[in-house]
């Protein structure tokens, strides 16, 4: 990796679909791209997701890839009082350690993005050994009208305009993520950028 090149991070927040579009297969599809091309990257992983898949966590483990901690009911981080949050953040913790035999901290993502800016989340997630990294690049690869062709020029003509450091928001269940992903693979490293771990990024990054 070259520090003159562009490092953007492919986060992927593995959690159960709650819109149409979630085809089967897909996370071993996206896998599969992703070993095929050599390019490492970030899961935040959901507690329930974990228990339910635990072979899936397992492999995204194995394969090298960052895990971070995705909540355990993906409830909105400001709704919870302080214990909830340390309850649900726990709870994860420990389901996706159990699955993926990988620690989850210090890595974090709020559910729906929800408490990335409010101190009081922030404050709790520090005390729990925890940072929250949110995104640059927004796809809402989720929504069933948009397309992997839709997705993937987002995703490389977002990256390239935020520059070195851009964060990623991609999800594991949509058929149209795992349909897109080769394309913005590809489109990434032909313009130049590396494909790298969160904690591979610029500190500057991850404010």
């Amino acid at each position: 990796m070259s520090e003159s090149r562009p490092r953007v991070a492919l986060t992927f927040d593995a959690e159960h679909p709650d819109r149409p579009g979630a085809g089967a297969g897909t996370v071993d599809r996206i896998l599969a791209t992703l070993r095929a091309a050599e390019a490492p990257a970030t899961f935040f992983i959901q507690g329930r997701w974990a228990e339910a898949e635990p072979e899936a966590a397992r492999r995204i483990a194995d394969e090298g890839h960052l895990i971070g901690n995705h909540s355990h009911y993906h409830s909105r981080m400001t709704l919870l009082s302080d214990l909830g949050v340390r309850a649900d953040v726990e709870h994860a913790d420990t389901a996706v350690t159990d699955a993926t035999g990988r620690a989850t901290r210090p890595w974090f993502r709020c559910p729906f993005g929800d408490g990335y800016d409010d101190p009081r989340v922030l404050d709790l997630l520090r005390d729990l050994g925890y940072r929250n990294v949110h995104w640059h690049v927004l796809l809402e690869d989720w929504e069933p009208w948009r397309t992997a062709e839709d997705i993937a020029r987002d995703a490389i003509d977002g990256a390239g305009r935020h520059g070195d450091g851009a964060v990623v928001l991609l999800h594991t269940w949509p058929d149209r993520t795992a349909d897109a992903l080769p394309m913005i693979v590809d489109g990434l490293r032909a313009g130049g950028a590396d494909l790298v771990r969160v904690d591979q990024l610029p500190e500057e990054a991850l404010r």
